[in-house]
């Protein structure tokens, strides 16, 4: 069987459109340094963090009105090093903050988490 010419492309098109991410995110290749809702939302602090030796450094601007609720989350090499949470500070429009933490001896990961603050 022979599909005709004007039948091929929906049906390619069909195809692309199921295995594309639904997720707006995804496509940006952010890996997850700023949050949105819905697509078209705009929220989020882009974050940048940075790991030497045992201390991290993240800065986050917010670019958004809507007020960023952030903290460092530090993951340490070593089984006995304690890992750390920062305390919660608010980013808010057109700010930047700096968020700092340290391990004992080794960084294993680092990152930062967003929340809607209000």
């Amino acid at each position: 069987m022979r599909l005709s010419h004007s039948l091929a492309p929906v049906i390619l098109a069909a195809a692309l459109t199921l295995l594309l991410p639904r997720d707006a995110s995804a496509l940006t290749g952010d890996g997850g340094s700023s949050v949105a809702d819905a697509p078209g939302d705009l929220f989020g602090a882009s974050c940048r963090t940075a790991v030497d030796g045992s201390h991290v450094v993240a800065y986050c601007h917010n670019p958004y009105v809507d007020t960023d609720r952030l903290r460092l989350h530090i993951e340490c090499a070593q089984w006995w090093d304690i890992d750390t949470d920062t305390a919660p500070v608010d980013d808010g429009a057109a700010m930047t903050v700096r968020l700092t933490g340290r391990c004992w001896n080794e960084v294993a990961s680092a990152w930062v988490s967003h929340q809607r603050a209000g």
